[in-house]
């Protein structure tokens, strides 16, 4: 596992330095892609088309269509990042931001549920979001990099912070590749099983933990999975169950996190309202720093969320099928087990079932 793999991921392999050309992650949507999303927006609002109800045909956008197989290549098999900008969210009350941001997801791939509650789109407002004048709301230090639980998180900002807030994403096969380099006897153990908690998220016949690697391969494919709160939870909150983590594990998470807040790594972006984000969770991590807020309710900071399982998805391990389900490239998977039987919301499918392309 020590050798860096040559295989389609190989532009998913970079460093801050390679992204300095915006254009590699950046689509400006232009005037024309701008008024079909307007009109397409008051068509379905005109039949009274709502988000739980519209599909795919209903939000005719044949100039943004045309845009979507370069998007879906650039996630899969290029940087794993890119970033739509160019939708003037003044122009829109939330609600309508909300119905934008689902339509066009339905474009790109299907939407899988974010909660127990069937969610497909979520708000995201930090409960904390009011920081002290003196906080440095610019530092890409000490922060806590993760993946999510589908192919790709897909964010909209509909309102930017006051100060701060920079996303901040890095390449996690260029952190296996240094990790290769300069310690592998880490990196075997980064392909070893974790203990994982599901968060109180689990299926009605599942464990409250599972078991799963931080990096795999598969088919000549790389994917990375890490989000260090669920690790330390599951050998927390079940000690009494789960062998205790290892000092080698504690020592190879660390490194991880090290090495992605190292900004030779990290490539910081900041959300103007409108911008799409869409990163591919296989080879990108992210995190974001914090920022100050306004005080008026209706100026605060608000995000709205997806995860969406992906036409092109590369085929994975069946070390992950805990969270992912279906190991196949293009199946639709991952997500959150939904308790609701709601066939607009429920979105871990069974196994087969097409996208909704």
């Amino acid at each position: 596992m020590t050798a860096v793999p040559q295989n389609s991921d190989a532009l998913a392999n970079w460093k801050a330095a390679d992204m300095v050309d915006y254009r590699q992650w950046m689509i400006e949507l232009d005037s024309d892609q701008v008024d079909e999303v307007d009109r397409a927006l008051h068509a379905v609002l005109d039949v009274g088309i709502g988000i739980e109800t519209i599909a795919r045909d209903d939000f005719a956008v044949p100039a943004f269509a045309a845009l979507v197989p370069d998007i879906l290549d650039r996630l899969e098999n290029g940087r794993g990042v890119v970033v739509l900008r160019g939708l003037p969210a003044e122009r829109y009350s939330k609600a309508q931001l909300r119905l934008i941001f689902r339509a066009l997801g339905l474009h790109l791939g299907t939407a899988v549920s974010r909660s127990r509650a069937g969610e497909l789109v979520v708000d995201l407002r930090g409960p904390d979001a009011i920081r002290r004048a003196q906080d440095d709301h610019s530092s890409c230090q000490g922060l806590d990099f993760r993946t999510d639980s589908a192919d790709v998180v897909a964010s909209m900002v509909t309102r930017a912070a006051k100060h701060g807030g920079l996303s901040v994403v890095c390449s996690s096969l260029a952190i296996r590749n240094v990790i290769a380099s300069i310690r592998p006897d880490l990196l075997h153990v980064l392909y070893q099983p974790f203990w994982w908690s599901w968060k109180g998220r689990q299926g009605a016949d599942e464990q409250p933990y599972y078991a799963q690697p931080i990096y795999s391969e598969h088919e000549e494919r790389f994917s990375s999975r890490i989000d260090p709160n669920e690790i330390v939870a599951a050998y927390e909150e079940f000690a009494d169950e789960l062998p205790p983590l290892e000092p080698r594990q504690v020592e190879a998470l660390s490194l991880v996190n090290a090495l992605a807040n190292d900004a030779r790594f990290q490539l910081p972006m900041m959300f103007e309202p409108g911008d799409i984000q869409l990163l591919n969770s296989h080879v990108v991590y992210y995190a974001q720093t914090r920022f100050e807020d306004y005080c008026e309710e209706a100026r605060k900071h608000h995000q709205l969320r997806m995860w969406l399982s992906m036409p092109n998805g590369r085929p994975l391990s069946p070390l992950l099928m805990s969270i992912y389900r279906e190991p196949g490239g293009g199946a639709v998977r991952g997500g959150i087990a939904s308790r609701t039987r709601s066939p607009c919301l429920e979105a871990v499918q069974t196994p087969g079932q097409q996208h909704e392309r």
